[in-house]
């Protein structure tokens, strides 16, 4: 198993501590970052991830990417689909990550991926990596229950599909499967950046996860990260639920 590591929370450079992965089998992805505004770094970065991507499923492996946000989503979506494979995507997710620029109250852009994907603003980032935007309905978003107004108005009438994550329903064929891990309830996970509550437990998460693994049709993954640095015991509990996702892939 080789793990795709993208140290970064959306431009910001994160010491690879961040991330408790196994000190041998990842490769990590980074760049100087170019001058310009955060789409034109971003896009500098994300070619870089989208062409490691589309050389693993070519190659016949399964790529799994790790970050520290959502955005990531797309290269990993475009690297897919630049190897050939028509893949879907499967959303779990404790936010709806489905403002537009013009929605977003905050501007915050790790709130946009899964709106880009659709085809929203292409050119700010899908467009140069040359993402083909993913029909509506093909899109599944799992136990999302934080969202802005503008968001749950949007979703209202949108084809995109929501369940939670005992009842995950799968569009068929192959599959982008994005996990961010503040899907899981903030008093499960401690130190996210975003945390929301409500939400379902680790164990149902992972049990939800392995359902969509032992399918065989996940053609990546990609797994967001969302923490603040590790400190105490925080980083005992990331350690281990990174290796039980892992873990799960190695013997997939």
């Amino acid at each position: 198993m080789t793990i795709t590591l993208v140290p970064y929370h959306l431009d910001e450079r994160l010491p690879d501590s961040s991330f408790p992965l196994p000190a041998a089998g990842f490769i990590p992805v980074t760049r100087e970052l170019p001058e310009g505004d955060v789409w034109a770094r971003l896009g500098a970065l994300y070619e870089l991830v989208s062409a490691e991507v589309a050389d693993q499923v070519a190659g016949g492996t399964r790529p799994t990417v790790v970050s520290g946000d959502c955005l990531v989503s797309t290269a990993v979506l475009a690297g897919v689909q630049r190897a050939g494979v028509d893949a879907s995507v499967v959303w779990f997710d404790g936010h709806g990550d489905i403002h537009s620029l013009e929605s977003s109250t905050s501007g915050y852009i790790g709130g946009m991926p899964l709106r880009q994907i659709i085809g929203d603003h292409p050119e700010l980032l899908t467009g140069p990596l040359g993402l083909r935007p993913l029909p509506e309905e093909r899109a599944v978003l799992v136990d999302a229950r934080d969202l802005d107004p503008a968001e749950a108005e949007f979703l209202a009438t949108s084809k995109i599909r929501r369940c939670p994550v005992d009842d995950v329903v799968l569009p068929d064929g192959p599959l982008v499967l994005h996990i961010d891990l503040d899907v899981i309830d903030k008093g499960d996970l401690p130190g996210l950046r975003f945390p929301v509550g409500g939400g379902p437990s680790r164990d149902a998460v992972l049990a939800s996860y392995r359902r969509v693994m032992a399918t065989g049709r996940v053609a990546a993954l990609d797994l967001a990260c969302p923490w603040h640095l590790p400190e105490g015991d925080d980083t005992a509990i990331r350690t281990r639920l990174l290796a039980e996702i892992l873990d799960e892939i190695q013997g997939a």
